[in-house]
C-alpha cells in the first residue's frame, strides 16, 4: 500500500517546537487502494473519519480506488506550539479541550501512535496564531457518588461521556459505588440547569431516564416514580412528568407502538443499505455516517428503507418479537456489560451480522466468533 506523504517527517520532529505544521497541504495525500474504507484509512492517520471527510469535503464515507485524499485542514492557519507536562487524571482528549485543540493535532506533533500518555510526560500542544489562550484552571474536578447515581447519569448531568469518565477514573466497567470520588473533567460545561421554584411539570426529551431527571430536579427515583403512578422507569419522549406531590396531573401518552415492518421491504435491500456503512468508526451516541453506536447505526439504516425503530437496545430488545433461528432482516443481541442485552446488529445470512462494534466501527462479524458467542442473547424480528 503506497503512501504519498513528505519525505522530511525528521525534520518536522527537529522543528516542532516552534513550528509543528510547516508542510505543505498538498504533499500530505494518499491514493485509495483496493480493499481500503475510510475507517481503515483514518484509523492508519491517526484521524477520525468525520475528519477525512470535513477535510476533503466528502458528504458520505464512500471512496473509491484511485481517488486521492488529504490529511490536512484545508487553509489551516500556521500553529506554534508549547510544552505540557501531563498529570494524573489527564488524556489526550481532556488536554486537547482545554488548549482548544484536537487529539489528532496533538498526536500529530508528537508523533504518538496511540493515546497513552504517561504521567510527567512533556507534550508539546499547538497554540493557533491569533487564536485563544489555553484554559488555566484544573482539568478534571471531583464528584462523591451518592445514591442512585450511574456512569451514565453523571455523564449525562456534567455534559460529558461514560467512556471519558471511565477512561480518566481508570475504571474497567460501569460499576461505581456510593461515597466513591471519581474525577469529573472541569473542561466540559458541568453546571446543573437553573431550577425555577414554580417548576410544576417536565416533558420528557431525547436522552432522558428517570434518574437523570431526579438527579436535575434533586429529587430520588421513588419519588419521582410516586409522583407520577408509574409501575417502571420507562418514559417517552414528549410525557409531561410532575414534580412534586402537588403537581399539575397530566395523562402520559400511550407507549409508542413499534412499527411493523412493511411486507414490501425486502431484507435484502435492508442489508444492502447497511453495508454501505462498513468502516464508519463508531462514536459513543452517533446517529449519523459521521460516526455511530450501535443503536444509532440500526436507526439509521431501518429508517432510511422508511421503518421507525426504538432507539435504545434494551427498547428494541422489549420490542421485538423472539425468534428461535434469525433470518435476514432480524435484529440479533448480545450481552457485553451489565445484566441484559446491551448490543445489536442485523443479521444477513451465513451465520453472519453487521454491527458497530466500540473498536472497529461498522463491520461483518460471523457469530461463531470466540467474543460474540459467549455473549449471545438471542434473536428478535421486527416484523
Amino acid at each position: 500500500m503506497k503512501k504519498y506523504i513528505i519525505t522530511s517527517v525528521a525534520a518536522i520532529g527537529v522543528l516542532a517546537v516552534n513550528y509543528s505544521n510547516q508542510a505543505k497541504a498538498e504533499e500530505l495525500m494518499y491514493k485509495v487502494q483496493s480493499g481500503d474504507s475510510l475507517w481503515k484509512i483514518a484509523s492508519e492517520h491517526h484521524l477520525s473519519v468525520q475528519e477525512v471527510m470535513e477535510y476533503n469535503h466528502l458528504s458520505s464515507p464512500t471512496i473509491y480506488v484511485g481517488q486521492e485524499l488529504s490529511f490536512t485542514i484545508p487553509n489551516s492557519p500556521q500553529i506554534q506550539t508549547t510544552k505540557y507536562t501531563v498529570k494524573a487524571g489527564d488524556s489526550l482528549s481532556l488536554i486537547a479541550r482545554v488548549h482548544n485543540t484536537t487529539v489528532s493535532e496533538i498526536k500529530s506533533i508528537n508523533h504518538l501512535s496511540s493515546d497513552i500518555i504517561n504521567i510527567g510526560q512533556v507534550l508539546e500542544v499547538p497554540i493557533i496564531t491569533g487564536g485563544q489562550t489555553p484554559i488555566t484552571t484544573p482539568i478534571t474536578k471531583e464528584y462523591t457518588v451518592k445514591s442512585g447515581d450511574s456512569l451514565s447519569v453523571i455523564a449525562k448531568v456534567y455534559n460529558t461521556s461514560v467512556a471519558e469518565l471511565r477512561k480518566i477514573n481508570n475504571l474497567s466497567s460501569d460499576v461505581i459505588k456510593v461515597g466513591q470520588v471519581i474525577k469529573i473533567p472541569a473542561a466540559s460545561n458541568s453546571q446543573l440547569p437553573v431550577v425555577p421554584e414554580t417548576a410544576k411539570t417536565y416533558t420528557v426529551k431525547t436522552g432522558d431516564s428517570l434518574s437523570i431527571i431526579a438527579k436535575i430536579y434533586g429529587l430520588t427515583l421513588t419519588q419521582l416514580t410516586s409522583y407520577n403512578n408509574l409501575s417502571s422507569d420507562i418514559i417517552y419522549v414528549g410525557q409531561v412528568l410532575k414534580l412534586s406531590s402537588d403537581g399539575i396531573t397530566v395523562p402520559a401518552p400511550k407507549a409508542p407502538e413499534l412499527p411493523k415492518v412493511n411486507s414490501s421491504i425486502n431484507a435484502d435491500e435492508l442489508i444492502s443499505e447497511a453495508k454501505k456503512y462498513i468502516g464508519v468508526s463508531y462514536v459513543w451516541g452517533g446517529t449519523t455516517p459521521a460516526g455511530f453506536d450501535c443503536s444509532g447505526f440500526l436507526n439509521y439504516v431501518f429508517n432510511k428503507k422508511g421503518i421507525s425503530i426504538a432507539r435504545t437496545v434494551a427498547a428494541l430488545w422489549d420490542a421485538g418479537t423472539s425468534v428461535s433461528n434469525p433470518q435476514k432482516g432480524d435484529i440479533v443481541y448480545y450481552n457485553t456489560f451489565g445484566k441484559g442485552p446491551s448490543h445489536a446488529g442485523i443479521y444477513i445470512g451465513d451465520n453472519k451480522f453487521i454491527h458497530a462494534g466500540t473498536s472497529t466501527g461498522v463491520m461483518i462479524t460471523d457469530m461463531n466468533n470466540s467474543y460474540w458467542k459467549t455473549r449471545y442473547l438471542g434473536a428478535k424480528s421486527v416484523k
